[in-house]
């Protein structure tokens, strides 16, 4: 069931009635943290953006690959600014939304099932390096990412160091630090209009993590920069080793 895609299809079609509403649970909490998606911000302006994703957009280049697109906020801005860019979702509604929007190129696929090396940015923006679902699923998904790039390319990834939202006890566990039991994975579903989605492994991994990994993918990290809200912005390229 396509629930963020009804959502998105919702909004571009004027029938903005409601938010999504977002169910997650992770390690150590006994209870599902609600929270919710204002949908008027999937659609927002360069403007209304956070820093780092206004960051990841400067630093673009030549071709781009939006992975997980949503609504095509990214895309429709760096269309905008004539880059040649495309739009990629698993979701049907994003896609029809983004084409509805006007983007050019907009791919509704599986970004495992992608293979075409001819860009020069990725971009996954939102956290979007949380389809990983897991932290052993991390390396891999960079191999496949890294088979998407030129040369020269790089991979833009903001994500979020969550390890605050635990006691200060839990932050010592070791089983929330070791590959099995990292403390970034977490289970969502999403509810809109009274659908819900299956429930789905989310990553969420801090930047010394995601570097390490980076070296394991024969890739070279940097940070970018730091958020207020314990997130960054990180580049990965080509390993300069060689």
């Amino acid at each position: 069931m396509d629930v963020l895609g009804k959502a998105l299809l919702d909004y571009q079609h004027g029938k903005y009635i409601e938010d999504i509403t977002t169910y997650m649970s992770m390690q150590g909490y006994e209870d599902e943290i609600i929270d919710s998606i204002a949908l008027p911000y999937l659609f927002r302006s360069y403007d209304a953006m956070p820093m780092l994703e206004q960051q990841a957009l400067n630093l673009c280049h030549g071709a781009v690959l939006d992975v997980g697109c949503g609504a095509g906020s990214h895309s429709l801005y760096l269309q905008e600014k004539r880059f040649e860019v495309t739009a990629l979702d698993y979701s049907k509604g994003a896609i029809q939304t983004c084409t509805q929007r006007g983007i050019k190129k907009a791919i509704q696929a599986n970004i495992f099932e992608f293979n075409n090396p001819q860009f020069d940015t990725l971009l996954l923006l939102m956290n979007g390096i949380g389809i990983a679902e897991k932290l052993k699923n991390l390396k891999p998904l960079l191999q496949h990412l890294k088979s998407l790039l030129l040369e020269r390319g790089q991979i833009l990834i903001d994500s979020s160091d969550i390890r605050y939202m635990f006691d200060e006890e839990d932050e010592n566990d070791t089983l929330l630090l070791n590959d099995d039991n990292y403390y970034g994975e977490v289970q969502f579903k999403i509810e809109y209009q009274q659908e819900e989605s299956e429930l789905f492994g989310w990553l969420y991994v801090d930047f010394d993590t995601l570097k390490k990994v980076a070296i394991s993918a024969d890739l070279y990290c940097e940070l970018v920069r730091n958020g207020q809200n314990n997130d960054y912005l990180a580049r990965l390229t080509h390993c300069k080793c060689k």
